[in-house]
């Protein structure tokens, strides 16, 4: 059957279902091997909201409520929020290479964790509530708010090459600044470069809470421009024609998906790839329409990034970092992909 005659409600539907299956047999895989029919017995008592209960080692109860599931929804919210941020960018960018890191959200997300490693190594006692995820998040935050300003140059108008510009500049900057970092941390260098390289081994449900409330606020935002984001891939001046305020939409858009992406670094470090490469098989499964992109994004980007850690996890001998892992996959998949799209559709923006 070909993949591309299913509706695009059916290959949602599949791809949700895909995806809690990932989640159950994921939860299984590991150093320890737990039932599966014991892992889903531990899920359906967490949503419920019980205690556990007679029949399941409390180790297992353990390993899988404490540890692993945190970990495995963690890579789920991250990756489909990641999905999600890319296929917006695109989408009010017109630019096919565009991703959650077009703005210099990592590069600022990385110095303001690197500033707190650098700090403590250097001896400064921090308070508590000062700590390399915060500052990754405000870092990240800050510099979304400098690229804006300094693409708009002033006026209201935001146009998608000063938008590209200003994030290369401000991160390019800012590249800079991490290497001093480096330099500065010395021995302690390794946790700023293993930071970088992105990791989920320090997940808690405290950052499930957080990926997750970030990710379904950020989706429903999106899916709410879905239709003003169709009519603005006719081009802004139709699209101006058509009653759509692209400079609001643009703004808007741009400060929620940067914010949302802000949360996922700031939890799991720098992970590329997954939003640029999800957007574009997407639509060449199932068209360009963003009303469905946007609601397959998410589960798209879940399934990658969770098998991808699962892979780190559970099936290496040594745990790779994801994010490089999700690069070693996402730069062949991205070229072949890439090649596809000129066969198909030549020179097209999509």
């Amino acid at each position: 059957m070909n993949i591309k005659s299913i509706t695009p409600a059916a290959f949602a539907i599949a791809l949700t279902v895909l995806l809690a299956a990932c989640v159950v047999i994921s939860a299984h895989m590991g150093y320890m091997r737990i039932p599966v029919s014991d892992v889903l017995r531990i899920i359906t008592r967490l949503i419920m909201g019980e205690g556990q209960f007679n029949g399941i080692d409390p180790v297992a109860w353990a390993v899988v409520g404490d540890i692993r599931l945190p970990r495995i929804l963690s890579a789920m919210f991250v990756g489909g929020t990641l999905a999600v941020c890319g296929t917006v960018f695109q989408a009010i960018l017109l630019n096919p290479l565009a991703d959650p890191y077009t703005l210099g959200i990592s590069s600022g997300a990385a110095f303001g964790a690197s500033l707190v490693i650098v700090l403590q190594v250097l001896g400064l006692t921090l308070p508590e509530a000062f700590t390399i995820p915060l500052f990754a998040f405000l870092g990240a935050t800050g510099t979304v708010f400098v690229v804006l300003a300094l693409a708009s140059g002033g006026s209201s108008r935001l146009s998608s090459t000063n938008l590209i510009l200003s994030g290369v500049i401000v991160a390019s900057i800012l590249s800079a600044a991490i290497g001093f970092f480096k330099f500065l941390a010395d021995e302690q260098v390794g946790i700023i470069i293993f930071w970088l390289m992105g990791s989920f081994s320090n997940s808690s449900w405290q950052s499930v809470a957080l990926s997750g409330s970030a990710a379904v606020a950020g989706t429903i935002i999106a899916l709410f421009y879905s239709r003003d984001l169709n009519i603005m891939s006719t081009g802004e001046r139709t699209a101006m024609t058509l009653g759509v305020n692209t400079a609001k939409l643009r703004l808007v858009l741009l400060v929620t998906c940067s914010l949302m992406t802000s949360v996922c670094v700031a939890i799991s470090g720098i992970i590329g790839f997954v939003g640029l490469i999800i957007p574009h098989m997407l639509r060449h499964i199932a068209g360009p329409d963003n009303r469905w992109l946007v609601i397959m994004s998410f589960p798209s980007g879940g399934l990658l990034l969770l098998c991808a850690d699962t892979l780190t996890r559970a099936v290496l001998p040594v745990e790779v970092p994801i994010g490089v892992l999700t690069a070693l996959i996402g730069g062949p998949v991205f070229c072949w992909i890439f090649r596809q799209r000129q066969r198909d559709y030549g020179q097209g923006p999509y």
